[in-house]
């Protein structure tokens, strides 16, 4: 029931009640806006502090690496030790363990370790043999050493061979500490021969400089610079850095590192008491326990 006008639930074209067509108010404020007026394409502002990024920067959908087993990414490259960015890994060094270590390896491959130290027992014993003379170089005579120019080459010659048999020992600890059995042709293996002799040769320098200055200086001098050979032949370095480094490692954790060439000190006295025979056993102990705490010093791998 109306009382007049127009009444849409009583059309039957309009169900819904909605208005009809063309009876919408106009919008607040005005009119619509003319066709036409709205900014072309391309033309829009862009983003406040800077451009839209270029088309075709960004990485494809599923092309991100997958983490690595164990779900954690590598460290960045570097040196790194357990002590921090550069810091020395000197919390884990004990001189028990060092040891052991030295025993534990040299156990599981003694054979290759007998083997080369009696060869370089026997060449060094041949060197002095050809240049100083079997007996000496003694005249029972006169009880009078005889220097010769052959003597003093003979020194030089056994001096660089020295250093490359002491490169050597450190090539074949270097693997153990690796994790890998050495072999005879790996101790052959002491890379760059000129650093190692140069390095040898200035150490042996400053140490006899060091001994004439008391004895105690030397003593330092030789310290200070033990792990010269393994900055030589791990890292590659040449004879001045490798001594720098070697200063700078053993200096990092010298309370410790004193205590242990005490302790090895000790094993090589006695194994020199028995003998001889136990340098055989003492000596390869003692170049993978030294070697074993230069690479836990400066934080580089080490095998279980």
């Amino acid at each position: 029931m109306t009382t007049g006008g127009y009444d849409p639930n009583q059309d039957p074209k309009n169900p819904g009640g909605f208005p009809p067509p063309g009876n919408y108010p106009p919008p607040p404020g005005g009119s619509y806006p003319p066709p036409g007026n709205y900014p072309p394409p391309g033309s829009y502002p862009p983003p406040s502090g800077g451009n839209y990024p270029p088309p075709g920067d960004y990485p494809p959908p599923g092309s991100y690496p997958p983490p690595p087993p164990g779900g954690n990414y590598p460290p960045p490259p570097g040196d790194y030790g357990a002590g921090g960015i550069g810091g020395p890994a000197t919390n884990r060094l004990t001189v028990g363990d060092a040891i052991s270590y030295g025993w534990s390896k040299f156990r599981g491959n003694p054979g290759v370790w007998i083997v080369f130290m009696l060869i370089a027992f026997l060449v060094q014993g041949l060197i002095s043999g050809i240049f100083n003379g079997f007996d000496g170089g003694i005249d029972i005579t006169t009880e009078t050493t005889d220097f010769t120019l052959l003597n003093f080459v003979g020194s030089i010659v056994s001096a660089i061979v020295g250093y490359l048999i002491q490169a050597a020992f450190v090539r074949g600890a270097l693997s153990e500490v690796d994790g890998q059995r050495p072999a005879f042709g790996t101790f052959l293996q002491v890379g760059p021969i000129g650093a190692v002799i140069v390095a040898g040769l200035l150490v042996a320098i400053g140490t006899s400089i060091g001994f004439v200055l008391c004895i105690l200086p030397g003593l330092a001098f030789a310290f200070f610079t033990w792990w010269t050979m393994q900055f030589v032949i791990d890292r590659n370095q040449d004879a001045i850095t490798a001594i720098k480094s070697s200063i700078n490692a053993v200096r990092s954790n010298a309370g410790t590192l004193f205590l242990l060439a005490l302790a090895l000190l000790g094993i090589n006295i006695a194994g020199t008491l028995l003998c001889l025979v136990g340098l055989l056993v003492s000596v390869p102990v003692s170049i993978i326990a030294v070697t074993y705490a230069y690479r836990v010093t400066t934080g580089g791998p080490v095998a279980a």
